[in-house]
């Protein structure tokens, strides 16, 4: 979708002037942006400074301590949880599951906020399942048990959950976690895809070459502030490395990438 064709897009998600701390420890100061349908937003930046933070506040899991999320102009945190589910869903960093669970069970978590207690494991619940195990290339693992799969299949099949939940909203934090780069990529595609369709994607990464490949719009955060924002181009240049990062680079683009290398080991 065009930069263009984006920015007509209606807003999905709102921060408006988000501030947040625990306890005496402030993380987020005043951190305010929208999130379109339509739009991977990347967002980016060093350990610590909110980028986690963003998305649980974003996903109702904790308040703010100032300011407001707003989802259709109501706070995120008062809107009852089913109800959120199906507008929203977040891929966390670490999710337990029973060991003993069949994966095609685990991807039908996805599915929770669509039960009820006349409707259960219904054809279209089935239809997103096998689609998001499909997307995920985890058919082969339906029968497996969760204590069998090595981390990278795990967070294929917890990506296939999140999925199956059919949200129009999808936060990832740091959804590349534990896989190989064929994976690693594969992934991104999906959510990109997923944007592509309209949904609204927000993506924790580390990677910057894969947030400049992927994303339509990226965040970099510096102290629990928004340092930059706008196209990969305009936020992942050399100054921004070195105010933030704190580390001298070369940008080398090719095509959509761009790809900083430590200016120490090019010498």
């Amino acid at each position: 979708m065009t930069t263009a064709r984006i920015q007509e897009q209606e807003t999905a998600l709102g921060l408006r002037q988000v501030s947040f701390g625990y306890g005496a420890h402030p993380v987020l100061d005043a951190v305010s942006f929208n999130v379109r349908a339509g739009e991977l937003l990347a967002i980016v930046g060093p350990n610590g400074c909110g980028k986690s933070t963003i998305l649980k506040l974003m996903a109702g899991l904790i308040r703010p301590s100032a300011g407001e999320v707003l989802l259709d102009d109501l706070p995120v945190a008062s809107i009852p949880r089913r109800k959120l589910a199906r507008r929203l869903t977040l891929l966390a960093q670490s999710n337990e599951a029973p060991e003993a669970m069949l994966v095609r069970d685990l991807v039908g978590l996805g599915r929770f906020s669509h039960e009820g207690w006349l409707r259960r494991d219904t054809p279209e619940d089935r239809r997103h399942i096998d689609g998001a195990m499909r997307r995920m290339d985890v058919e082969a693992l339906a029968d497996r048990r969760v204590g069998e799969l090595s981390g990278g299949q795990l967070q294929r099949c917890r990506m296939a959950m999140t999925l199956a939940q059919d949200a129009d909203i999808l936060l990832l934090d740091e959804p590349t976690n534990h896989l190989d780069l064929k994976h690693q990529y594969a992934l991104l595609e999906v959510a990109r895809t997923q944007a592509l369709a309209g949904r609204a994607v927000v993506a924790v990464l580390h990677d910057l070459t894969h947030a400049s490949l992927h994303a339509d719009r990226i965040i970099l955060m510096s102290e629990g502030r928004i340092a930059a924002e706008g196209s990969p181009a305009d936020v992942l240049t050399v100054e921004m490395m070195e105010a933030v990062y704190g580390i001298r680079t070369v940008a080398m683009p090719f095509g959509r990438a761009i790809v900083h290398l430590p200016e120490g080991a090019l010498r």
